[in-house]
Order: structure tokens, then C-alpha cells, then sequence
């Protein structure tokens, strides 16, 4: 099974999880669980009712609780994660596969359904890239949305990436459009959504946030685009890298290269390093996320304070080490600009 960030797989329970990442152990996949069959949810497929799981500490608790067999330590990233064996997998759910079948079968689909189709088309044909290379996931694609779920797209390769990226800001800077920006009481809304999971005040979380291009409103309906690279373009296999776990720490830095910024993971490259807080080890030389939340966190030239694990990467293609801050594991981890 090649399973990557953005894709669904459900498990012999019943257990719907999303994918995270592009490196996955040999028939294991790391991956979060997100809803669950449970006669109090909220939302319904066919004869099951389910419920969904929203922040980490939650879905890590869940399974702890329930299915502690899907947590396992993993030594290759130091770390404990929700790992699902491919040979309990029943079902992979695929964005472009999606697409696809909502292309074939407009006519059936329902008002959101609809509206994702459509935002998928309209950034395919301005950004003039193949129908393959965009996708729907989230709650949408396993088919448990809601009337105010949000729309979640994928699309893959780095050309088509910065392609469609380019047609955001072109659609977002049009008249006439119902490609939108998020308004304030939009950010306030979202702010208050993602509270519980973020320890950043207001102020802050504008800054960054009312410039993003991944996110927006569509016809009123809240979007968030995922980028990922293609598989020809994922030069990393497990094993190849290793991470070990050395500490927490809050620093200052500059934004020197961030041309991975668009992408799940996002990854900035990073100089004039000071340790504010926390161990004090070789320069870190990277601050990464597997969130999509920051990506476009911030730019080159640009100066910030970020706090997270900091991580020795042991790369042995190239025979070499350094360090990273990963940010996005917990709510007090943050990157705002200073």
C-alpha cells in the first residue's frame, strides 16, 4: 500500500483514520484517527452513525483508551505514533479517486459535493493543470460531511502546486469572484475554532493567517487547499532519515529559504538562530510541520519565534546531521512573527 498525506484509510473496526505524511514503515501506515462509529455522533453514512475526533491529545487518548494497538513507539522518528497495519486496512480512501467519481456523476451529488467539484474545476482550469492532479479529501471524500463542513482539496506535484497557488492570488485579487478571502469575524471564527489547540493570542494569529492563500471562503463555504509533492518527487523512504527526540525549546530566527512553505510537511530553512528557551545544542538549521495550519506561516527576510520539539536528523543518504524545530504536536507549539 502507498498511502500519503491527504489520503483515508478505514480499519477492520470501523475506525476511519487520515494519513499523515509521506513516509510510512513496511506495512504499517501513520495515520490519525478521525471518526468512529458511535450511536451519540453527530454524522451518518449509509446505516452507521459516527463521530469525529478533532484535537491530537483527543485521537492519541481515544486510542489509548480503546485501540491501543494502533500507538506504537517508532524508533526511525523517536516517537510514539498511531500506526495502522495495512493488513487491517479495509478500505483506502484516494482525493483523486474522488474527483473523479463526483466528475462522473455530477447529477448525484449533493449541494457541498457540488461546490467542491466546482472549486476543484475552476483551480484546474485557471491554473491550467491535469484533472488527476487535484483531489477532494476530509469528510467530504469518506462521505460523513455535513451541511457546514469545510472542502478540503489535494493537489499533487510540485509544478501544479505553484501553479495553482499562482491562480489563489489571482482569483482572490479578481472582482466578481467566489474565490474569497477570510474576512476578520472569518479569522475570529477560526481562531475560536482552533483555540483549544494553539496558545497564541489573536493579534498574532491575524498577522499570519489574513495572508494565506490555502484558505478561504467558496460560495460561503469555509476551503482548505493541501499541497503534496507527487511520488517521483519524494526522495526520502523510511529508514533513509533518522530523528531523535532532544527536548523543547522556544527560538528566534530568521527566514532564509521558504520554498517548502506551501507544502504538507512545510518546512522553512532558518539562520541567526538564538535559543530563548530550551537545550542548547548544534544551530538548527530547519523549523517543519506535518500541519497543514503552517503553512505560509511566514517568508523569507522575515523574523520569527517558534516553539516545538527540537530534533537531531541523522541523514544517512547524505551522511549527514543537523538540527530542526517540528512544530505542531503540541498546542503550545507556535511560529508567529517577532
Amino acid at each position: 500500500m502507498r498511502a500519503r498525506e491527504g489520503d483515508f484509510i478505514e480499519s477492520v473496526e470501523g475506525l476511519i483514520f487520515d494519513v499523515k505524511g509521506l513516509v510510512h514503515p513496511t506495512n504499517r501506515v501513520i495515520a490519525f484517527i478521525r471518526y468512529f462509529p458511535c450511536m451519540k455522533g453527530s454524522r451518518k453514512r449509509r446505516e452507521t452513525i459516527y463521530s469525529k475526533i478533532y484535537s491530537l491529545s483527543e485521537r492519541f487518548q481515544f486510542l489509548s483508551e480503546n485501540f491501543p494497538e494502533y500507538i506504537a513507539y517508532d524508533s526511525v522518528f523517536d516517537e510514539k505514533l498511531c500506526q495502522v497495519p495495512t493488513q487491517k486496512v479495509t478500505h483506502h480512501y484516494k482525493p483523486a479517486e474522488k474527483l473523479e467519481e463526483f466528475r462522473g456523476n455530477p447529477k448525484d451529488l449533493d449541494e457541498l459535493e457540488g461546490k467542491a467539484l466546482e472549486l476543484a474545476d475552476i483551480l484546474k482550469s485557471s491554473a491550467n493543470i491535469h484533472s488527476k492532479s487535484i483531489g477532494v479529501s476530509g469528510s467530504i471524500m469518506v462521505g460523513l460531511h455535513k451541511q457546514n463542513s469545510d472542502i478540503d482539496l489535494i493537489v499533487y506535484g510540485v509544478k501544479s502546486c505553484r501553479k495553482v497557488h499562482s491562480a489563489l492570488e489571482n482569483l482572490l485579487n479578481e472582482k466578481n469572484t467566489h474565490v474569497n478571502s477570510y474576512s476578520q469575524n472569518d479569522l475570529r471564527a477560526l481562531f475560536e475554532f482552533r483555540f483549544k489547540d494553539t496558545t497564541m493570542n489573536f493579534e498574532d494569529f491575524v498577522q499570519t493567517e489574513s495572508r494565506k492563500l490555502l484558505q478561504g471562503k467558496f460560495m460561503g463555504v469555509d476551503y482548505f487547499i493541501r499541497f503534496v509533492k507527487d511520488w517521483n518527487e519524494i526522495d526520502e523512504k523510511y529508514g533513509d532519515v533518522n530523528y531523535k527526540n532532544c527536548g523543547y525549546a522556544k527560538v528566534r530566527a530568521t527566514i532564509v529559504d521558504d520554498s517548502e512553505s506551501i507544502f504538507t510537511p512545510c518546512r522553512y530553512r532558518i539562520s541567526n538562530v538564538r535559543i530563548i528557551k530550551g537545550p542548547k545544542l548544534g544551530s538548527i538549521e530547519e523549523i517543519a510541520s506535518f500541519r497543514g495550519r503552517f503553512c505560509e506561516q511566514a517568508r523569507v527576510g522575515e523574523v520569527v519565534i517558534a516553539q516545538g520539539k527540537v530534533e537531531r536528523v541523522m541523514d544517512n543518504r547524505r551522511n549527514c546531521e543537523y538540527f530542526r524545530l517540528l512544530v505542531g504536536n503540541r498546542p503550545s507549539d507556535c511560529m508567529i512573527l517577532a
